[in-house]
């Protein structure tokens, strides 16, 4: 039993799993920003430019509310939200991955200084040359 708390303890403290939680939490945020962004800013002018078309409010009624059963219905509008949102988000991230990657090929074409034994060599070899 100790054997496994201590293995779990390993992998709690391990910085991937702190790093994966910090990830997902932010994520968290920034899907609200997201949603905000899209229902707040983007969908009234999209609206507008629609002829005034609110899609979070589109729906088709399957089946008619009575007086014990709310109304059954399919709610596209929500789909279209949802959809756009997704879109915003795998957008953003495609550039953020595109910024590291640029900046990553920016470090690898860096010149390395050769490490110390190869430098030595180097300076033999030069030496015995002439």
């Amino acid at each position: 039993m100790m054997k496994i708390l201590r293995e779990f303890k390993d992998f709690a403290v391990k910085g991937n799993f702190i790093d994966m939680a910090v990830g997902i939490i932010i994520g968290g945020a920034f899907g609200t920003i997201v949603n905000s962004l899209v229902r707040d800013i983007l969908m009234p002018p999209l609206g507008a430019l629609t002829g005034g078309i609110d899609f979070s409010d589109k729906m088709f009624v399957l089946k008619a509310a009575t007086e014990t059963t709310p109304a059954v219905t399919l709610n596209y509008g929500a789909f279209i939200n949802s959809a756009i949102s997704f879109l915003i988000v795998a957008w953003a991230i495609f550039i953020v991955v595109k910024q590291v990657n640029r900046f990553k090929k920016k470090e690898e074409a860096k010149p390395t200084e050769p490490p110390a034994d190869v430098k030595l060599l180097t300076e033999i070899r030069d030496l015995l040359k002439k």
